[in-house]
């Protein structure tokens, strides 16, 4: 039940991110991507893996509790958010954005909008996603575009 409530909360989160500034991933853009595949070495590959590859049995809940980071290639699901939650998740981690939407969860995503700028964050975001095959940005685009 409380990973149905968490999930839910998740996928809610756009209408959140709608009363915040839009944000765009740049996905295309060299020094961008340059940028974040720094960044991502640097603050998320210790988790999420130097693939992107995620932890094992990362949809299983770990002894402690905690979900394990998830993959952010396309085998995850990163892409199923939009650029706006993307953003709010990486800056303010998963707790606290929950924590907004009054729902106590504890989680190992922490915010980096004290460690990294919003530059670095959407660089990061930016590398990611341009390592992403041409079908799954296109619906990631579809997406952001409906919002």
């Amino acid at each position: 039940m409380k990973s149905a409530t968490i999930t839910l909360a998740v996928l809610g989160l756009a209408q959140a991110a709608a009363a915040q500034q839009a944000v765009t991933i740049p996905y295309q853009d060299a020094e961008a991507i340059a940028l974040g595949e720094a960044v991502y070495a640097d603050h998320c590959a210790s988790c999420h893996g130097a693939g992107l590859e995620g932890e094992p049995d990362w949809r299983t809940v770990k002894e402690n509790g905690l979900r394990p980071a998830p993959p952010h290639d396309e085998t995850g699901h990163t892409w199923h958010h939009s650029d706006d939650q993307l953003f709010d998740l990486t800056k303010h981690g998963l707790t606290a954005v929950l924590a907004r939407r009054g729902i106590e969860y504890e989680s190992d995503m922490i915010g980096f909008g004290d460690v990294l700028s919003d530059e670095e964050i959407l660089a990061a975001l930016a590398y990611i996603k341009s390592t992403w095959p041409d079908r799954v940005i296109e619906m990631h685009d579809k997406m952001n575009a409906s919002q």
